[in-house]
């Protein structure tokens, strides 16, 4: 199976190609430029690079959140309408249980998050088979980590928001935090690629991004309906 992976949902970009189980190439960046702009090319880049030909392509799977709200449109977008064009399946990927993967090695609990800004963060808590001990959510940092101190197990925290919350996990939970080198902490586009391999496509028009809550906008317009 020829999977072609992306992932656009935060800050870090990737794209990856695998064939049977193999990684044939893969493109990660940590920069701040628009995703929209860089993503097709990327692409093209990458299939020239890997000698893929559209009509090669199985499968697309794409990151689709939680994340940055544009990012993940332009993520879910692209690849909804190569899936469509091309007349294959795509399958969405959890954005944070690609980062949990980072750490599907360590002896504990994975905790992967994401900033959401005002304290916030989108996350959950990965166990050792990589599967979910508690579901995803948007909810308070300081409160995340008062439910995991009671855990009383270690935790491996990746994030590549890591630096903005490090100091609040270590002084909540001591010893019980594990936080790994710097290339441990952003998505890898080939792990949602292996992932995505394991998921049962459904119907394209189906999958819909993964916010964890409402875009700020949408919620307002709810709370003025609301009022009238």
């Amino acid at each position: 199976m020829n999977i072609l992976a992306i992932d656009t949902s935060n800050y870090v970009m990737g794209v990856a190609i695998m064939k049977n189980g193999v990684v044939a190439g893969e493109y990660v960046t940590n920069i701040k430029k628009n995703h929209s702009i860089r993503l097709m090319p990327a692409i093209n880049q990458l299939m020239k690079d890997t000698g893929t030909q559209p009509e090669d392509l199985d499968r697309i799977a794409v990151a689709h959140g939680p994340g940055s709200y544009t990012g993940v449109r332009i993520g879910l977008t692209t690849a909804k309408t190569m899936a469509w064009s091309l007349n294959i399946p795509v399958v969405g990927v959890s954005s944070l249980e690609a980062v949990a993967r980072q750490g599907r090695f360590f002896q504990g609990y994975v905790s992967p998050f994401f900033d959401a800004r005002r304290g916030l963060v989108y996350t959950g808590l990965y166990d050792q088979d990589m599967k979910l001990a508690k579901e995803e959510t948007n909810v308070l940092m300081a409160d995340w980590l008062q439910g995991l101190k009671e855990l009383g197990a270690r935790i491996l925290f990746v994030s590549q928001d890591i630096s903005i919350h490090e100091e609040l996990i270590r002084d909540t939970l001591g010893e019980q935090a594990v936080i790994p080198e710097e290339p441990y902490h952003f998505s890898r586009p080939s792990i949602v690629a292996q992932v995505g391999a394991m998921k049962e496509p459904g119907p394209i028009h189906e999958l819909v991004p993964n916010y964890l809550r409402l875009p700020e906008a949408e919620a307002k317009w709810l709370e003025q309906q609301e009022k009238k």
